[in-house]
């Protein structure tokens, strides 16, 4: 379960700031996150990865209060337990496209990285058609292609949060609906709860709930990410 209360956030440059008073989103809901731009869809994101730490409040996610947690606390949480798809890839250009997709299995211990492992993500690159670009590198790949690597990249560690920036962004509508079938139906066979922040409201219908994030009475809609 993830926990939002009495949330502020601000950064030190700019007006933007957000202010959640409550949300709570139970284990294995699967949650589209809409709203303006600016209105802080992303930081909210990065705010229940622990990539960002509230100034006030709290942000729980199942045992863990990562906004009472320090910086290496909230790393080892989010390689371990959470699935990032960011908005710009964070691919790294110097690694083939095979090993950005087992990325957090060499910068983690707890993760085990074993031949079934190795197998499921290979299934995971047919299934979004990277395949047969193993061994290429993100600077031959279309943006289409690096986004479907960040995806099997999310989705490798089995991950029982899955949180989304916008997925299909760069795709066309069919490899869109794609995504949208893979990441739900692997968070359903895991029991996963995903978050997937979208501006396509076609896909809206696919998701349990939405949040919109214009309906926080508190929200600050002066810009920001």
């Amino acid at each position: 379960m993830i926990e939002l209360k009495d949330i502020e956030f601000h950064y030190r440059e700019g007006p933007f700031s957000l202010r959640v008073p409550a949300l709570t989103i139970e284990r294995g809901e699967q949650v589209a996150v809409i709203g303006p731009s600016g209105s802080g869809k992303t930081s909210l994101l990065n705010l229940i990865a622990g990539v960002l730490v509230p100034d006030a409040g709290e942000v729980r996610v199942g045992d863990n209060v990562l906004s009472r947690m320090d910086d290496a606390q909230r790393r080892a949480f989010r390689i371990a337990r959470v699935g990032m798809v960011f908005q710009e890839f964070e691919l790294l250009e110097y690694l083939q496209v095979w090993d950005n997709m087992l990325l957090p299995y060499r910068i983690h211990p707890a993760l085990r990285l074993d031949e079934e492992t190795r197998q499921s993500i290979r299934t995971l690159a047919e299934r979004v058609g990277v395949g047969n670009f193993l061994h290429r590198f993100p600077r031959r790949l279309s943006q289409g292609e690096r986004q479907r690597v960040a995806i099997c990249r999310a989705l490798g560690t089995r991950p029982d949060l899955i949180l989304a920036d916008e997925p299909t962004g760069n795709l066309d509508p069919a490899t869109s609906q794609t995504i949208v079938d893979l990441l739900l139906e692997q968070a359903e066979h895991r029991e996963a709860t995903v978050l997937m922040v979208t501006h396509d409201h076609g896909l809206l219908d696919r998701f349990q709930r939405v949040v919109d994030l214009k309906d926080f009475p508190e929200l600050d809609m002066e810009g920001g990410p």
